[in-house]
């Protein structure tokens, strides 16, 4: 089954974006067929081929931009088609401006509708489709849990919540009569009443969600082994459904002996060479934000534009941290304290700039020097610290690399602003660390555009 940068991804859901890029690069190609005739075609095909792949990534990036893959829920139908109408609306006005900076892209008018209304057609029926397959979970992997407790509970919740998790529970191993919310799945009480499961392939892996590791049946599950059942912990089952690591129930053998949780010296350089890369020119360009910020926080409330912050760094090594103020100079004249949603501290300017994370641009500087990183953990202050590594576990080996201006945390959780927030934000860190890449670190970065855009998570 695919897994990308240790997260699970239905065959089905790959096939799903994928086919639909296919589809729309087929019908356009199949209208300029028929508007210039198949000689014409042949004799400019990589500009035909070029144009097409023009409209299909503006249209794909579009989709995924708008939501539009993110098919956790299934939406009504018929809500879901207007607002795929409106981001084709979006991605034609994205063309145009494409169109007037590159003319040879251009695509006659009657061309250019023509496609629109035939991809319009093809995207539908086969959005339609992958609804109904979703819907009654078709095309899935069988697994059986080992667990009738909180554990497995949580993945049943999981794969519950999500219709495109691609995972099917088909049986369960443990008390007869749990208190879970199971349907009408089959409860086992010993795990040989699976082998015949396993042997019709009915059943093609098997989660060991224990809450507790003791009486483990290693030895019972070996003959499964020779069936070709896939056999995994609760924890790499949890880290494949949700992109998150189960802070509270792993134990620090698991980090030991799993995968991962190693940069290597290569990953280290290409990691620097995409932080200057992206903030060297990212910084000319906020050079207006720069300038508008500093007069309007000048004049709004006495005190310094930028707001330089202790906070700690790779390795435990603090570092100073730089932001544009956005709350009063005296925000913490009573000490550190979490921030809080509607903050009365805040500035009217400082609103503004947390909403669109202008606040955040002097970073930028951090980065440069290489006290940060583009993407990591948030780097957090000394007091939070010490009293987080007292209270959650491995909250320490957040540290073991450079903390970000953005990072898998902040794209997949809420600003976090207690205690419960860092220990949520925590699982997502150590799955980043866990996994850490090159492709990962530009993932976050086209997400963090996404949330930026879209104001996700702002406080």
């Amino acid at each position: 089954m695919p897994y990308i940068f240790n997260k699970y991804y239905p065959l089905r859901n790959l096939v799903f974006v994928f086919g639909e890029g296919a589809l729309i690069f087929l019908v356009i190609n199949s209208v300029f067929i028929g508007s210039a005739g198949f000689l014409e075609y042949k004799e400019f095909f990589w500009l035909y081929m070029i144009r097409a792949m023009a409209v299909t990534l503006v249209f794909q990036v579009c989709f995924y931009y708008f939501d539009l893959y993110d098919l956790k829920v299934i939406p009504i139908f018929y809500d879901h088609i207007l607002q795929v109408l409106q981001t084709f609306g979006f991605g034609c006005i994205i063309l145009a401006f494409i169109y007037f900076m590159v003319p040879f892209l251009t695509i006659t008018t009657k061309v250019f509708w023509g496609g629109l209304c035939a991809i319009g057609l093809v995207v539908f029926f086969w959005r339609f489709l992958y609804f109904k397959i979703i819907e009654r979970r078709m095309f899935v992997q069988n697994i059986a849990l080992i667990g009738t407790g909180q554990y497995a509970a949580e993945i049943i919740d999981e794969i519950k919540m999500k219709k495109d998790a691609g995972f099917k529970i088909r049986a369960l191993v443990g008390e007869k009569n749990p208190d879970l919310d199971i349907g009408k799945l089959p409860v086992y009480s010993t795990i040989t009443e699976l082998r015949s499961l396993c042997e019709l392939k009915k059943i093609e892996k098997i989660v060991v969600a224990l809450d507790e590791k003791r009486g483990m049946p290693l030895h019972e599950l070996i003959p499964y082994k020779f069936l070709g059942v896939e056999i995994v912990d609760g924890a790499r089952c949890y880290e494949a459904l949700t992109g998150k690591l189960p802070v509270e129930r792993m134990h620090p053998s698991w980090m030991v002996f799993s995968d991962g949780f190693y940069v290597s010296r290569m990953k280290r350089v290409f990691k620097r060479i995409l932080d200057l890369a992206v903030s060297v020119p990212l910084l000319v360009l906020a050079v207006p934000i720069f300038i508008i910020s500093a007069l309007a926080i000048k004049i709004e409330s006495p005190g310094e534009v930028f707001y330089r912050q202790e906070r700690v760094g790779e390795n435990d090594i603090p570092f100073t941290l730089i932001k544009f103020r956005s709350m009063r100079a005296d925000a913490e004249k009573d000490g550190a304290v979490w921030a809080a949603t509607d903050d009365d501290r805040i500035t009217r300017y400082g609103k503004i700039i947390r909403k669109l994370r202008f606040d955040e641009l002097p970073q930028l500087v951090n980065v440069l020097k290489g006290e940060m990183s583009l993407v990591g953990p948030r780097p957090e202050r000394p007091v939070f610290v010490n009293e987080l590594e007292k209270k959650i576990p491995f909250y320490a080996n957040r540290h073991l690399v450079k903390p970000g201006l953005t990072g898998w945390a902040q794209i997949n959780y809420s600003y976090g602003a207690s205690e419960e927030d860092a220990l949520r934000k925590l699982e997502y860190d150590l799955y980043y660390i866990k996994n850490l890449s090159l492709g990962l670190d530009i993932l976050c970065i086209v997400q963090t555009i996404k949330v930026v855009l879209f104001q996700k998570g702002s406080r």
